[in-house]
């Protein structure tokens, strides 16, 4: 398994010195070698030093997460945001996703604000062993035999809510989010984090291909996203 996804965790108490020019520098050309999981959806990532509710969390740096409003978006911002996640963990930065953020921008470009990350130098441990990680076990969460389903497992999720579901079958993943139980905001998050959960399988996946399949499982309670 991809050793960072083995062993990040969200970071929530930040030394607050800016990190240096060419760092930022680093982190923008990040920003622009990613590879989203919807090509055809507009988005765009920025940075700013200030949003609001944080609810006592403060770094010096933010991401800003934008997209058009289309079938998938949310799940889009899931997938690029986890690959940022998980850059700044490989890289000694600290990072965490954060649902209830306000930027300054509200709208970017047409496209409304979705979600935040907080990133910077770490004041905290930044790396964590894999027995520190509180998540459901796999039983729980998947149906079928695949090794990647345990790097989904391990991926972040909103109130480590988890709120997921793979089926692996003849070498693909069937990937679904749980309807939410969260009335304001719920549905959102549960498409970011599947997006998010996605990001783990594909960083497990020598060649990622993800499409939806008119023939895949149905599952009780929960929403077919699409197949690695």
């Amino acid at each position: 398994m991809n050793e960072t996804i083995r062993k990040r965790k969200s970071i929530r108490k930040y030394d607050q010195i800016p990190l240096g020019d060419e760092v930022i520098a680093q982190v923008r050309e990040q920003i622009a070698s990613i590879t989203p999981l919807y090509p055809d959806i507009r988005y765009s990532i920025g940075i700013t030093g200030k949003v609001k509710g944080l609810f006592g969390l403060s770094a010096p740096h933010y991401l800003t997460f934008h997209s058009e409003e289309k079938d998938g978006a949310y799940e889009n911002i899931g997938f690029v945001g986890q690959q940022m996640d998980l850059y700044f963990s490989a890289n000694g930065i600290g990072s965490c996703w954060l649902g209830m953020a306000k930027p300054p921008e509200k709208e970017k470009g047409g496209m409304p604000f979705v979600i935040g990350m907080a990133f910077g130098n770490p004041a905290e441990p930044l790396h964590r062993a894999i027995s520190d990680f509180k998540r459901k076990p796999l039983s729980v969460i998947s149906d079928g035999v695949d090794e990647r389903l345990e790097a989904a497992r391990l991926a972040p999720s909103g109130i480590n809510a988890q709120n997921w579901f793979f089926i692996a079958q003849d070498g693909n993943i069937h990937c679904y989010r749980k309807k939410p139980t969260i009335a304001i905001g719920g549905a959102r998050l549960a498409c970011i984090d599947i997006g998010i959960a996605i990001c783990h399988i594909a960083q497990e996946t020598e060649e990622f291909r993800f499409t939806h399949e008119s023939d895949a499982p149905s599952r009780k309670g929960a929403v077919y996203v699409g197949t690695v």
